[in-house]
C-alpha cells in the first residue's frame, strides 16, 4: 500500500509533530523543574554594628522560626566573611547556643531588644556540645565568622541596628 501526500499535506503532518514534540518538552522540562529546590534568594539585608571604630555592615539570614533557629548554621562548611546569621527569639529571655553538628568556628553576639550588644563570645569551637550562654536576657545573637568580632572591634556596648530589630523594639 502507497500513501502519497502532498507536499501541503506533509507540511502539515510535519508542522503537527514538531508541535506536539515542543509541548512534549516543554511538559517534560516544567515538571522536572517543579521538582527542584528553588533557591530564589531575597534581596540582601543588612546589619549593621556601630563600634568605637566605625560602623561594620553585614549581610544576613534570619532565623525567627524554632526549626530554622534550631539548625542555625550547622553542617556549613564556609560563610563569606561579611555574612551571618541573626536569630531572633521573639523575647527577652536567656539564650544557650551550642556548636553541635557545626563546622565552623563562630563569633556569638548576644544583643538586647534595643540593639544593645551584651555579650561577645568569641572563637567558639566547632563541633562542641557545650552550652554558650548569653549571660543575661537577650532576643538576639548574631553569628559571625570567627574572629570578625575581634577584627571590627565589636564588643559589649556597641549597637546594632537592623530592621527586624527596628520593628521589635517596642513589642514583646
Amino acid at each position: 500500500m502507497t500513501i502519497n501526500f502532498s507536499p501541503a499535506a506533509l507540511r502539515q503532518t510535519l508542522g503537527t509533530a514538531c508541535l506536539a514534540l515542543t509541548l512534549l518538552i516543554c511538559a517534560t522540562q516544567q515538571e522536572v523543574f517543579a521538582q527542584q529546590p528553588q533557591t530564589i534568594a531575597p534581596s540582601p539585608v543588612f546589619l549593621s554594628i556601630e563600634t568605637q571604630l566605625g560602623t561594620e555592615r553585614f549581610i544576613v539570614e534570619i532565623a525567627d522560626e524554632q526549626a530554622e533557629r534550631e539548625v542555625g548554621l550547622m553542617f556549613r562548611d564556609e560563610m563569606p566573611q561579611n555574612q551571618g546569621m541573626l536569630f531572633d527569639f521573639g523575647t527577652d529571655r536567656m539564650v544557650t547556643m551550642w556548636m553541635r553538628n557545626t563546622p565552623l568556628s563562630l563569633d556569638m553576639v548576644f544583643i538586647d531588644r534595643s540593639g544593645s550588644i551584651v555579650r561577645v563570645a568569641e572563637r567558639t569551637t566547632p563541633y562542641s556540645p557545650a552550652i554558650i550562654s548569653s549571660g543575661q536576657p537577650v532576643r538576639y545573637v548574631l553569628e559571625l565568622n570567627a574572629g570578625v568580632a575581634s577584627e571590627k572591634g565589636i564588643r559589649s556596648g556597641d549597637t546594632a541596628k537592623h530592621p527586624l530589630i527596628t520593628r521589635n523594639l517596642g513589642s514583646d
